[in-house]
């Protein structure tokens, strides 16, 4: 899995290779204010990349119907799809860290298209895994240059930009259980070759996109960035960073036994139909989109860390709830739940970005890239763990996963312009 970035203080000082936008063209950007119809292009476009991400837990249902799969192989479906995004994000990010690549979101959305393709005419569970691989590889590429795009386009709004992007992604993933159940569902595995003509239409935005920023990279050189007075140490840089991750953590697997068995739980518990149950899940997602929209701009207005702070641990009550509730109280619950845990999002990663800036590619591909593999690590013990015991358990265990919130006092005060 992949860890804190580790630094010596030493190292947080010495020469390193600048962004790829210089003071001048940040300056002028910031002046300007956001670059509204990029960050609308560059939401839609993660929008339309989360919206296929999506179905593979969407169809989850039927593929275990048709090929006789246990929760474990469940599981690693999820693991193969969002392991291959953990691994790479990292390494995609510091690789444009050194030289951007204005193009290579369009041709990561390829990796997603032919995926789908894959995925639709698959009969055997090993090729359902290497299709799930192949849209995790296309997420690998799209998300860290893609947060490089929307910081650039902020106007110096960086929580509003980040939270204006992850609400793209959010609507997105919301939206792949309601297309499993108008379409997947009547029409079978085949249909989901139909969502390739998504794919189609991201790979024209975003090439769009990439010609809009190819004026804005400059040669690199080499300089010394300057750290502010009150920014916390090296030392402190590196405790916060952990602090993010787990924090990360707890939000993220949570979110994760949500997505990968909420629709089992419902269905096992309840007795709903899968159509149902899909819909009871984009309630869910829904709201979690929302949040993820709002904890931006809270975050620019109050302060990243108090956003932080109410998000994840503000959540506690409602998880330690929802186990206990009946379908009506459950999908209230999970609207609470999804409005609140998501706010923490951006706040999390802009605070990442703004303690190292200096490796903002790989900061930003290190925390997506972390976020895909709890998630898929995640879905694959909790599976396991449902295998041996049952549904209803696993959300009594994490109902308790909010609770590391508490590890957020450890968090510094940043200074002012960066809150």
């Amino acid at each position: 899995m992949n860890k804190p970035v580790a630094a010596s203080e030493e190292a947080l000082g010495e020469p390193v290779l600048v962004p790829d936008v210089t003071p001048r063209v940040a300056a002028r950007a910031a002046a300007l204010g956001p670059a509204y119809v990029v960050l609308a292009g560059i939401s839609f476009s993660h929008f339309l990349n989360d919206t296929m991400q999506s179905l593979i837990a969407s169809v989850y249902p039927i593929l275990k119907d048709a090929y006789a799969l246990d929760y474990t192989q469940i599981g690693m479906i999820t693991l193969a799809f969002q392991f291959t995004a953990s691994l790479l994000q990292p390494l995609v990010g510091h690789f444009t860290d050194k030289k951007a690549q204005p193009f290579s979101l369009a041709i990561g959305m390829g990796f997603t298209f032919f995926g789908l393709l894959l995925l639709s005419g698959a009969h055997h569970y090993g090729i359902i895994l290497i299709a799930a691989s192949l849209v995790g590889l296309g997420s690998a590429v799209f998300h860290p240059e893609s947060a490089r795009i929307a910081r650039l386009a902020s106007g110096g709004r960086y929580g509003f930009a980040q939270s204006v992007f992850q609400l793209g992604g959010s609507f997105g993933t919301s939206m792949g259980p309601v297309l499993a159940a108008l379409i997947v569902v009547p029409f079978g595995q085949p249909s989901i070759a139909w969502f390739s003509s998504i794919a189609g239409l991201a790979i024209l935005i975003l090439w769009r996109i990439g010609a809009w920023y190819k004026p804005q990279i400059v040669a690199k050189k080499k300089t010394i960035i300057e750290r502010h007075p009150d920014a916390p140490a090296g030392r402190r840089v590196m405790i916060a960073l952990a602090v993010l991750v787990a924090l990360l953590f707890s939000k993220q697997l949570y979110v994760s036994s949500l997505s990968s068995y909420y629709i089992f739980y419902l269905i096992e518990r309840f007795d709903v139909s899968t159509q149902a149950a899909q819909l009871y899940l984009f309630i869910f997602l829904a709201a979690n989109a929302v949040g993820a929209f709002l904890g931006g701009p809270l975050g620019d207005r109050f302060g990243r860390k108090y956003v932080i702070w109410f998000s994840i641990l503000g959540a506690l009550p409602f998880t330690l709830a929802l186990p206990y509730a009946g379908l009506v109280t459950s999908a209230v619950l999970s609207v609470f739940i999804g409005l609140i845990i998501s706010s923490a999002t951006s706040s999390i990663i802009v605070f990442a970005q703004e303690l190292m800036p200096h490796r903002f590619g790989m900061i930003s591909g290190l925390f997506f890239g972390f976020a895909f593999g709890i998630g898929g690590l995640g879905a694959a013990v909790l599976g396991k763990l449902a295998d041996h015991t049952d549904i209803a358990f696993v959300y009594q265990l994490c109902a308790f996963l909010p609770a590391i919130g508490l590890l957020a006092v450890f968090l510094p005060k940043m200074p002012n312009h960066a809150r």
